[in-house]
């Protein structure tokens, strides 16, 4: 055979881009409070519980009972994305990568939206009258690492984060929801007996069978945040607890670019803030 076939073999190329794992959008818009918001800044007031008081004779006063009030500051900050694709890269490739170009950056939409609002779950939260007063998740509403007897995540951690709801007369109507990553998840099936109802309930909720446990809607993510000493920190919360602010919601353009030699522009942007709308709605469980 001739030493020059070489000259003849054909090149293949794929005729697909196969997007690499990640998460595909927003695991947590659903998940939590969603408003609209014009402007930089938006503020929420709110009304706080009021105490009944007893009439203890005929034709007493009146009694004045001043109503609390607060308000939250939810600031927007702007996201964007935008790639750039030569004509001669379209005919180099054999392919056009624009939708997929435009895939990755709604994708990456969603999980800075994830990001923003498990940062405003577990940070400051500012209030007061011009929001000027931030507001730390309080020690209480954080369930120790060595909760029930371990560090990884275990029952006596989901059951307490329960506690700590009801026992802040959070509404039992309002839908719960709790955000751990897939180590949570084992824990969950290595420290529960397997003759157990609750290994049963937990081997559905890894198997997709259901979604919910003890409560709360489980919500798998890989973007939670350690604390200083590293311990993952999921947070379980009441729908409303935390809001999503929407300026702008995800948009996107795909142009061709005159000055950038009519090549094809991927541009997305969105404009968005949260903010924790209440202490007694959101708890940290902090796991190895």
């Amino acid at each position: 055979m001739s030493s020059q076939i070489t000259t003849a073999f054909v090149e293949q190329y794929s005729a697909n881009i196969q997007m690499l794992s990640q998460q595909m959008g927003s695991l947590l818009r659903d998940a939590v409070r969603i408003e609209s918001i014009v402007g930089k800044d938006a503020y929420f007031d709110q009304i706080g519980k009021v105490t009944a008081q007893l009439k203890v004779s005929r034709h007493s006063d009146t009694p004045q009972i001043d109503t609390p009030h607060s308000r939250r500051r939810c600031s927007l900050a702007d996201y964007e994305f935008a790639d750039l694709i030569d004509q001669q890269d379209k005919v180099r490739l054999l392919i056009d990568p624009t939708s997929s170009y435009a895939k990755a950056a709604a994708y990456a939409m969603g999980r800075a939206m994830d990001d923003v609002i498990i940062a405003a779950a577990l940070g400051t939260a500012n209030t007061g009258v011009s929001g000027g007063t931030a507001v730390a998740l309080p020690a209480a509403n954080i369930t120790a690492v060595g909760t029930g007897g371990a560090n990884t995540m275990n029952i006596a951690k989901l059951a307490l984060a329960k506690q700590k709801l009801d026992a802040g007369d959070v509404d039992p109507s309002i839908k719960r929801h709790i955000v751990v990553s897939p180590t949570e998840i084992q824990d969950l099936l290595n420290n529960t007996t397997v003759t157990s109802s609750d290994f049963n309930t937990v081997k559905a909720l890894v198997q997709g069978e259901i979604d919910s446990f003890m409560g709360f809607k489980f919500h798998v993510s890989n973007r939670l945040t350690t604390n200083g000493a590293g311990n993952t920190q999921c947070i379980a919360f009441a729908e409303d607890g935390i809001l999503l602010g929407i300026g702008k919601d995800v948009t996107a353009r795909i142009d061709e670019r005159s000055d950038k030699s009519y090549a094809t522009q991927v541009y997305y942007c969105q404009t968005i803030g949260a903010t924790r709308m209440e202490e007694a709605k959101v708890i940290s469980v902090l796991a190895n």
